[in-house]
């Protein structure tokens, strides 16, 4: 087990490292959601699916 560690130790780094910038996109996309943000971050009046959306007004 130390050896596997020892060889992919960059590995596991990365790996790490990509798993918490995508934890913590999911966290800030479902902090928006929750408190009513817009998904596009746009006007929703000038948007050409305003009224598709569930934002649009």
């Amino acid at each position: 087990m130390l050896e596997f560690l020892r060889n992919n130790t960059g590995n596991l780094i990365v790996i790490a490292v990509v798993a918490l910038i995508v934890f913590l996109a999911i966290r800030a996309m479902v902090k928006d959601k929750k408190s009513g943000k817009s998904s596009c971050g746009c006007n929703c009046s000038g948007c050409a699916l305003k009224d598709k959306c569930e934002n649009g007004r």
